[in-house]
């Protein structure tokens, strides 16, 4: 059977925006997943329709490494366009998890992989996922899924328990980011999410969080799958684009 969140867990969810589950896939295919990503940032295997995001102090030359896959900060579009990251997306451990919060309608608004290189891979400062996004109602819900164990030293998710309700906060544009004004939330707030690898951190797209640089000798690959309820809106001119079914009903005036 599929896993499910226990009362208590869907309890801690909806209170603190968050809950970590361990254990979401076998240590045997989150192997070929680690070497998937393997392949395609030192392997040369095709990118396909994939996307890439360069560490920005690598593109501006202030920082350098010994192989390109060593720089990449960012791949998006795996799950469309990847069997492994598809199956994964997919996952029935993973989906129905999604159903107890969203409801048996349920599509992906977006699927990121975050790399953080040993040593390489920089902050993402303390942002809510909802004010980027052109979404009603804000009430997605990702999974952050850990292909490496995720630790304090190498970056792994901190938030800010509740920090959710209340509602999205004023962001500001800094240095390659886009971050909550500091003014609204305190640092003590903050707590830290270790997570094994194969193990995720289902979290509320308003709930503050950020991940500190990677200052280990280790790798910190993390997959952010974003799902939403079908019965959402796209709030951005026009029809907005068809976005990846997972299961269920898409309904008229909703999200394609």
């Amino acid at each position: 059977m599929p896993m499910q969140l226990t009362a208590d867990q869907l309890e801690a969810y909806y209170r603190d925006g968050y809950v970590v589950v361990e254990d979401l896939l076998p240590p045997a295919e989150v192997d070929a997943l680690r070497e998937r990503v393997h392949e395609y940032t030192h392997g040369g295997r095709p990118w396909g329709g994939i996307k890439v995001q360069i560490e920005p102090r690598i593109e501006r030359g202030e920082l350098t490494v010994a192989h390109p896959g060593d720089g990449i900060r960012k791949i998006d579009f795996l799950v469309q366009n990847d069997d492994l990251f598809r199956k994964l997306g997919l996952h029935p451990n993973i989906v129905s998890i999604l159903e107890q919060i969203l409801g048996p309608d349920i599509k992906m608004f977006r699927n990121s992989l975050l790399l953080k290189p040993p040593e390489v891979g920089s902050v993402k400062g303390m942002h809510q996922d909802s004010p980027y996004w052109p979404i009603e109602h804000m009430s997605l819900c990702s999974c952050w899924f850990a292909l490496d164990d995720a630790t304090p030293e190498n970056g792994t998710m901190a938030v800010i328990p509740g920090g959710h309700k209340r509602g999205p906060l004023p962001h500001v544009n800094v240095t390659d980011d886009f971050v909550v004004d500091e003014r609204y939330y305190d640092m003590a707030e903050t707590v830290v999410t270790p997570i094994r690898a194969g193990g995720g951190l289902f979290f509320h797209s308003l709930i503050p969080h950020y991940t500190a640089p990677n200052r280990s000798t280790k790798w910190r690959r993390a997959i952010a799958l974003s799902y939403m309820s079908a019965h959402s809106t796209y709030t951005d001119e026009g029809e907005g684009p068809v976005y990846f079914n997972v299961q269920g009903q898409t309904y008229p005036g909703c999200v394609r």
